[in-house]
């Protein structure tokens, strides 16, 4: 296959699906890691794609407030920030707990973390999240998905999810969000999620949002929930200075996740450490 042929193909594969892992593509193509790596360094250098950690996603753009990446597609972003923030959540989980687990990539990168707390019950509206857990096996949490119709991220919304989450009560929701801002608040843009993270918002004790530094100033169509529901934000030390100072305002605590081996994080001054 020739070079020109192959760059066709990932583009095609990465525009169809949002994004695509290397080695995904090497299977795919019959081809070395290394030789998709080239491909991907020719392809994001003519700006028809963006090359992330470990694979590419469409080039990048304004988006409209509606749009709404896949799983794949978001996967590939920020995945070192992700993991930081999810290390930090898990932190935050106490052993026979209930918990609520949003859809997204930061709350299933949070899943793998939870896999060894003991007699924990988890409720979800994501298919990814309850896959993970599923297949911890052994002392594996207890796992509640909702039902609901399916999202382009594989969450499970509308009315049957909202139903089902109006009974119950989790001691800690965490909730992924497409953006962050300070007068939209916690956004996503699919209306029907925001119905259901609304009602798993309303079923927890204490809301834990998980969001790192890009969300800020992105706003999706439809609301979540005001900044100062919140009671924690987890994030990264790349957090924006306006963005930090709102949520200091506003009375949220403010954790700044330590990503490994990178730039030093902590507590935002003036913030106060979730634990």
């Amino acid at each position: 296959m020739l070079a020109a042929e192959r760059q066709a193909r990932i583009l095609h594969e990465v525009q169809q699906r949002g994004a695509a892992r290397v080695s995904q593509l090497a299977r795919l193509l019959e081809v070395s890691e290394m030789t998709i790596r080239r491909d991907l360094d020719n392809l994001a250098s003519q700006g028809r794609l963006d090359k992330v950690h470990g694979g590419a996603t469409i080039a990048g753009g304004t988006k409209p407030s509606t749009d709404e990446p896949g799983f794949e597609a978001k996967w590939a972003r920020q995945t070192a920030e992700k993991e930081a923030i999810a290390a930090a959540a898990a932190a935050m989980v106490r052993p026979g707990s209930a918990v609520g687990l949003s859809a997204g990539t930061t709350t299933w990168t949070l899943a793998h973390h939870l896999r060894t707390i003991p007699d924990l019950t988890v409720v979800t509206n994501s298919m990814r999240v309850a896959e993970v857990l599923h297949k911890t096996g052994g002392a594996a949490p207890n796992v509640v998905l909702t039902g609901g119709v399916r999202t382009p991220s594989d969450a499970l919304v509308g009315p049957v999810a909202v139903s089902s989450l109006r009974l119950l009560h989790l001691d800690l929701v965490f909730l992924g969000v497409h953006g962050m801002d300070a007068r939209a608040g916690y956004t996503t843009p699919n209306l029907l999620e925001a119905d259901t993270d609304q009602a798993l918002v309303a079923a927890g004790q204490r809301l834990v949002v998980l969001a790192d530094h890009t969300k800020w100033g992105i706003i999706g169509i439809s609301t979540i929930v005001p900044l100062d529901r919140a009671d924690v934000v987890v994030t990264d030390d790349g957090l924006d200075p306006d963005g930090r100072a709102t949520m200091r305002e506003l009375g949220v605590d403010l954790v700044l996740a330590p990503l490994a081996g990178g730039r030093s994080a902590g507590t935002a001054d003036g913030v106060g450490n979730a634990s």
